[in-house]
């Protein structure tokens, strides 16, 4: 970009460059300006605002809380600009690159499959796929799309819901042989009860006991970040394990895993959604592709 003239769009451009690489400093070499002339651009946006975007105390740029919501807001902005003008040139046709952060099993045993149907059908989409159980805050790690498993916290995000999932405890036939089938939950608490290493929702087993659901802590020696590294160690024989039906359907097809205490299965469901930032307004082509495409092939059912 060459040196800006001044006008919204371009500060909020130079203001939201310096925030990204961390100085005014850093955005004066990307634009070929001097340090002094992306300081006074961004004085000059202080001053029309009437607030403080930028603590000036420190080497590196801070943002005062007004700057942290104004940079959200700007980023946002820039971003539907970008897009408005892609869609132009396009005709509105799925375009560009979208990001996607997946939980582990979602990923594993239904998006990577669908890859190639989905890039045969948009060819003119990219995919950047993060896979982890961490929930990420989406503008932070500039993602567009992510799939969460569990009850949704109120947030500003729009949720798309990909279906429910059964809940069940397995364990592979070697592990079974060694320490013995539960046939209670008096035997399943003396077992190895694999589990994540972060708090989640439902921190723990619910257990249907005496006509009422108990929750019995995971107390597993090992415990992991992710429902399929937790399914590998269940596979390994390392212990039992709680996990989304879908996800180890086929282990129990196959006997890689068995079923464990299915009489006291309290039923409960897990719900998917797809996640995206918006207030409910026209979203990017390339965002509606994905989300379209999840909703008619990537529907996960109780089984």
């Amino acid at each position: 970009m060459s040196r800006p003239s001044v006008n919204r769009s371009d500060e909020m451009e130079v203001f939201a460059k310096a925030v990204e690489l961390g100085g005014f400093s850093a955005a004066a070499r990307h634009y070929r300006m001097t340090p002094s002339a992306v300081s006074k651009l961004v004085l000059r946006l202080e001053e029309r605002l009437g607030v403080r975007l930028v603590n000036r105390s420190t080497r590196r740029l801070q943002l005062t809380p007004e700057g942290h919501a104004f940079h959200e807001r700007t980023v946002r902005i820039l971003a539907d600009i970008d897009e408005a003008e892609r869609s132009a040139s396009a005709g509105e046709s799925p375009t560009g690159r979208v990001r996607l952060n997946v939980n582990a099993s979602f990923g594993t045993h239904v998006l990577m499959r669908l890859v190639p149907e989905f890039r045969a059908s948009f060819p003119a989409v990219s995919l950047d796929i993060v896979m982890t159980d961490a929930v990420v805050d989406l503008m932070e790690a500039r993602t567009d799309v992510a799939i969460r498993a569990g009850p949704l916290k109120s947030s500003t995000l729009i949720a798309r819901k990909l279906g429910a999932t059964r809940m069940m405890i397995v364990g592979a036939p070697s592990y079974v042989e060694r320490y013995g089938m539960p046939s209670s939950l008096e035997d399943l608490a003396g077992h190895e009860r694999l589990g994540f290493c972060y708090a989640r929702a439902v921190d723990g087993w619910p257990i249907r006991a005496e006509g009422e659901t108990i929750v019995l802590p995971a107390s597993g020696a090992v415990q992991v970040s992710d429902g399929e590294g937790l399914r590998q160690l269940a596979l390994a024989g390392a212990g039992l394990a709680r996990l989304a039906e879908f996800t180890v359907r086929e282990d129990v097809r196959a006997g890689r895993l068995v079923p464990v205490l299915e009489d006291l299965n309290p039923g409960d469901l897990e719900e998917v959604h797809a996640v995206y930032l918006g207030q409910g307004g026209a979203l990017p082509a390339r965002v509606r592709a994905v989300l379209d495409f999840l909703a008619r092939h990537a529907r996960v059912t109780p089984g």
